[in-house]
C-alpha cells in the first residue's frame, strides 16, 4: 500500500428512518481508500451508530491511526496483523476498524485478480435473499412502504416495531402485502411479558421470527421469551461480538453479526462459526450504510441462513456501487475483482 485516504459523506435516506429508539433522514460514513503502487484500490467504510458509543466524528479522528498501522504492515494480505493490531489500538470504535477491514479485504482480492467469495472460499449461489426493511410510521404509512417494497420485487420483509399499537400496523402490512415473508425486529422496545403477548399473534400472522424483542442486557427476557416458544427469537443488540455468543446461545435461536459491530471482515467470520458452534443460525445484518461498506458483508451471505443486508437501499442516493441485489437477490456472480465496489463518478 503507498497512499490511504478518507472521505465523510452525509447521505439522505429515502425518506425517514424511523425505529422504536429514534428517527433519522440522513446517514453519515466515513469511506476509506487503501491504493497501491499499481493504482488498484481498496475501499471500505464506517456506519457508526450512537447506541455503540460511536460516532462519525469519533471514526473520522481514529481511522487516519488506523490505516497508518494498515500502511505499516504494508500486505493488505496480512489481515490478521493489521486487524488484531487495529484492535489494540481502538478497542471501541468497531466501525472505524470495519471500514479499514474490509477495504483491505477488497484490496488483496483485486490484486489476487479474483472476488472476495473466491478468495473466502465460499460458493454465491448460496447467499440467502435480503430482507427490506419497513420503517416504523403510521399503519397506513408502513402498509404502503410494505405495498411499495413487495410491489418492486422484494419478497422478505422486515418490519420494524415498538410502537403503541404494533398490531394495527402488522394488520394493515399483511393486508396490503399478504404473500410476503414477514419478519419483525423491536430494537428491544418491549418488556418479556409484552413481547410474549404479542409474538403469539405475531405466530398468527405469520412472521418468521422477532428480533430483539427485549432489552440488549437482559438475557433472563430473551430466555423467558425463547421459552414461550410462539417464534424463533434472534440477538442483535445482546450479541455484539463473537465473545457475547456463549451468554446468549441457551436464550435465542439466531444471531444477527453485523460488520459495524463486530469490527470487520474476520471477527464477523469468528462470530458467525461461535454460533455454528452453539447450534444457533446466523443472519448477517447492516446499519443504514454506503454499499462501500455494505458489499463487504454480501460477500460473506454464503455463510448464513438469513440476510439483512439492505442498507444502501434505504438511501435516496449512494454514491458507490458494487454488489447487486435485484429484488433482494444477492448477485455475487458479476463481482470480477475484489469487492467490487466502485465511485459511480469514477468508473
Amino acid at each position: 500500500m503507498v497512499a490511504t485516504d478518507t472521505e465523510r459523506l452525509t447521505l439522505p435516506v429515502d425518506g425517514s428512518f424511523t425505529i422504536s429508539r429514534g428517527s433519522s433522514e440522513t446517514t453519515t460514513v466515513v469511506v476509506v481508500r487503501l491504493t497501491d503502487e499499481d493504482g488498484r484500490r481498496g475501499i471500505g467504510a464506517a456506519a457508526p451508530a450512537a447506541y455503540y458509543g460511536e460516532s462519525a466524528d469519533s471514526a473520522e479522528s481514529v481511522l487516519p491511526e488506523l490505516l497508518d498501522i494498515a500502511a505499516e504492515v504494508g500486505d493488505p494480505s496480512r489481515q490478521q496483523t493489521v486487524e488484531r493490531a487495529m484492535r489494540e489500538h481502538a478497542p471501541g470504535e468497531a466501525a472505524a476498524r470495519a471500514a479499514v477491514s474490509v477495504a483491505i479485504h477488497d484490496l488483496a482480492a483485486t490484486q489476487a485478480g479474483e472476488p472476495l467469495y473466491r478468495r473466502l472460499g465460499l460458493d454465491p449461489a448460496a447467499a440467502p435473499a435480503t430482507s427490506y426493511t419497513v420503517g416504523i410510521d403510521s399503519p397506513a404509512g408502513m402498509a404502503s412502504a410494505a405495498q411499495k417494497a413487495a410491489g418492486a420485487g422484494y419478497p422478505i420483509l422486515k418490519v420494524k416495531l415498538g410502537t403503541d399499537d404494533d398490531r394495527a400496523r402488522i394488520d394493515a402490512i399483511r393486508k396490503t402485502a399478504p404473500q410476503a415473508r414477514i419478519r419483525v425486529d423491536a430494537n428491544g422496545a418491549w418488556t418479556p411479558e409484552e413481547a410474549i403477548e404479542k409474538m403469539e399473534w405475531l405466530a398468527n400472522a405469520g412472521v418468521e421470527f422477532v428480533e430483539q424483542p427485549v432489552a440488549a442486557e437482559d438475557h433472563a427476557g430473551l430466555a423467558r421469551v425463547g421459552d414461550a416458544g410462539f417464534l424463533p427469537v434472534a440477538a442483535d443488540e445482546s450479541c455484539v461480538t463473537a465473545e457475547d455468543v456463549p451468554a446468549v446461545a441457551d436464550a435465542v435461536d439466531i444471531v444477527v453479526v453485523k460488520l459495524m459491530k463486530c469490527g470487520g471482515i474476520r471477527p464477523a467470520i469468528r462470530q458467525i462459526e461461535t454460533a455454528r458452534a452453539h447450534g444457533l443460525e446466523v443472519m448477517l445484518g447492516c446499519m443504514v450504510e454506503s454499499m462501500a461498506s455494505l458489499a463487504g458483508a454480501c460477500h460473506l451471505a454464503p455463510l448464513v441462513e438469513y440476510a439483512d443486508l439492505d442498507g444502501s437501499l434505504l438511501l435516496a442516493d449512494d454514491p458507490y456501487e458494487g454488489v447487486s441485489l435485484p429484488s433482494g437477490q444477492i448477485d455475487l456472480s458479476a463481482v470480477e475483482a475484489g469487492t467490487g465496489v466502485e465511485r459511480v463518478d469514477e468508473e
